[in-house]
């Protein structure tokens, strides 16, 4: 019987009361199931096995948690603001994912539940797009609805995501913009065009960026290319100051990752990514500042650092 709601969990993300029901389990046997840690309740009705919840990361919960909504809804509904940005694998940063994102397309009321947000939307066969058998609201207007239920910094994680993997531009924005400024919250969507650069490649640069906004510092170029005396491309910082003669890195674990060859450890790529910031301060003859995550967490001393460096660099 496991295989049969293994099958389930695999085709549709989670498995129904009803479903069980309907193979022979009764309320009891589902609550030995529990209690035995052989499944795990994602909401009311719904569930998936326990090893299958507790591997998932944050994000992985979330599109289980989207899955179990949609199965279980009466009338239609689609995926929308920061439940489409996971859906389709644009970053998200500082989001509540506790609540699923659903806009109704019966004209349904909007409302909240424990585990779901209901907006109420005028969507379009245009707005929506169909992915892994879900149905949710397309790039763009994901990226629109999501500002009206983040923080500025946080959507604009989602908008740098989304321009830097092309699934929208930014004139696209600005015009779709313009069309639904009666929208509550959509008026911190302004500044987050204005600050929008698809260049950053990942959230800890945007926020990097957003940070320096925040604590009036000059705004950097982004992937700033140095180049040897020959012409060569030697290496690109994620952000620099040319007029300052200061260079900038964002240094997470996924950057590492990504560095990362086959038969290297971590270690090897520390030391070969000292020895690339090595060269690129003797060729620039420029300081360079690296910023981790703790660094984003206080705005204001990491800001008076830059300040320093950029002042000591000039």
């Amino acid at each position: 019987m496991d295989e049969w709601f293994r099958t389930l969990e695999r085709t549709h993300g989670v498995f129904l009361r009803r479903e069980a029901l309907e193979v022979g389990y009764d309320d009891n046997m589902i609550a030995r199931a529990l209690r035995l840690k052989d499944w795990t309740r994602v909401r009311h009705g719904a569930y998936c096995f326990f090893d299958t919840w507790h591997s998932a990361t944050d994000l992985e919960q979330h599109l289980i948690r989207a899955r179990a909504e949609l199965r279980i809804q009466p009338g239609a509904v689609a995926l929308s603001h920061t439940t489409s940005l996971i859906a389709q694998g644009i970053d998200v940063w500082g989001a509540d994912l506790s609540r699923v994102h659903l806009t109704r397309l019966d004209a349904g009321p909007s409302r909240r539940t424990p585990t779901a947000v209901h907006h109420r939307g005028r969507l379009g066969e245009e707005d929506l797009v169909l992915s892994n058998g879900l149905l949710m609201t397309r790039p763009g207007r994901a990226v629109l609805e999501s500002s009206t239920v983040l923080s500025v910094e946080s959507s604009l994680v989602s908008t740098d995501a989304a321009l830097h993997m092309r699934l929208v531009d930014l004139e696209e924005l600005q015009q779709e913009h313009r069309s639904f400024l009666d929208w509550p919250g959509i008026q911190r969507l302004q500044l987050v065009l204005r600050l929008a650069d698809g260049r950053s490649e990942s959230p800890g640069e945007t926020r990097s960026r957003y940070l320096c906004w925040t604590q009036n510092l000059p705004r950097p170029e982004l992937q700033f290319e140095v180049y040897d005396e020959w012409g060569n491309l030697v290496g690109v910082t994620d952000f620099a100051w040319p007029e300052h003669g200061l260079l900038g890195e964002f240094d997470g674990k996924q950057k590492y990752g990504r560095l990362l060859r086959p038969g290297q450890d971590p270690g090897d790529v520390v030391f070969a990514e000292k020895r690339r910031e090595d060269r690129l301060r003797e060729i620039t003859k420029w300081q360079m500042i690296r910023l981790v995550w703790a660094d984003l967490y206080d705005p204001r001393r990491t800001g008076g650092r830059i300040a320093r460096m950029l002042r000591d660099a000039a």
